[in-house]
Order: C-alpha cells, then structure tokens, then sequence
C-alpha cells in the first residue's frame, strides 16, 4: 500500500473511531490528529512493563496488542485484554491516576499504533472540550465489559467463556498463541486444548 494510502487509511480509521461517539469538525480533527505519534512496533515489543506509568494510550491501527500481569510468584501471566485494529488500550488505573502499575503491554503481532500521552490527551480535552465526553464513553464501555467479564468468570462454564471470547475477538483466535488464550480464559494451556479439541469433535 502507498504510504499516502496508508497515511489517509489511518486518519480515516481514528476519525471515524471517534465520529462514533461526538462529531469534530475539520479544525478540531486536525488539532486531535496532531496530538498523536505513529509508530511501528514488531511482536515482543514490551510498549509497558509492570512497575512503570503509563503515560500514553495506544489506538490500535494494524496489529494486536494484549494488556496482561503476573501472578506474585512472577511464574504465570494473567492476560486482561486484547486490542486489536479500532480498539483503544492502557492501564487506566496508571494511566488515568499517573501512579506506577502492574501490568504489561506487549505487542503480539506487528503493529502500528497511534499513541497520545496524558498531556496531550489533557491538553485536547481542553481546547476540545467534546473529547472529554468520547474518552468517558470509552470508559463507561470498558468498565462495563470488564463487570460482564467478572460475571462471565463466576457464572460460565470455560467453554461458555471461550465461546464470549470467539464474540469479543472474532478476528484474532487464529492468530494469538493458545496460552494466551488460556490465560484470558482463566484456565491452563493444558486445559484450554482438551477444551478445543472436545469442541471440534462436537461441530
């Protein structure tokens, strides 16, 4: 793809993300647009690390991003979230409180991300004043996902869980390692590929 292709599909993708949401006209656009920082970054990339602020939040061009912790023991990861193109990430609590946290973030496949920090994201709420309203929905929407999740956790079977997750990430089952799924899951890689097989069989 041309990089002035590419350069129209990603400013397309971010506006219209946020056009979801509250409407900006052509000067308010260009403001937001240049709040953010393109980067590229190849898989394994640790974007955050357990221990650091999160100073920026990542809008998702290509790519998969995955949010996740470690148990006390430092032994087994505990993936939280997944981000793939459209999505929004960070570790909002470091993020919004600007204390340090206990999460990762790690790039699972090639990505190309829009990045904005806290200041910057602080400054446009104040010459956008509608921005703020967008980040909130964010927000509303997240805790709501992550309540349902909880839900989910108690109350479904791991097949259940894994067939929400199949909804949720229609687009990325193929293409995360299986542990990683297990761990969204809450169950282990062992577990999570008897459980697959079974479903397979039963198709």
């Amino acid at each position: 793809m041309p990089i002035n292709n590419t350069i129209i599909f990603i400013v397309e993708l971010l506006l219209k993300n946020v056009a979801k949401h509250v409407q900006l006209n052509k000067e308010e656009e260009q403001i937001l647009l240049d709040s953010f920082v393109l980067t590229r970054h190849p898989a394994r990339t640790k974007l955050l690390k357990s221990g650091e602020v999160c100073i920026n939040s990542f809008f998702v061009v290509s790519g998969i991003l995955r949010n996740y912790c470690l148990d006390d023991n430092q032994a087994n990861e505990h993936t939280i979230n997944f981000a793939t193109t459209d999505w929004w990430i960070a570790d909002m609590y470091s993020f919004l409180s600007q204390k340090p946290g206990n999460s990762y973030i790690e790039v699972v496949e090639d990505a190309i991300i829009m990045t904005q920090s806290r200041e910057q994201q602080l400054a446009i709420f104040e010459r956008i004043p509608k921005m703020e309203r967008f980040f909130r929905i964010l927000m509303e929407r997240s805790l709501i996902a992550n309540q349902q999740r909880l839900i989910d956790n108690m109350a479904l079977s791991a097949e259940e869980r894994y067939k929400r997750f199949c909804q949720r990430f229609p687009t990325i089952k193929y293409n995360v390692p299986q542990k990683q799924i297990a761990s969204y899951l809450g169950v282990t890689p062992e577990f999570f590929s008897k459980m697959k097989k079974k479903l397979l069989m039963e198709k």
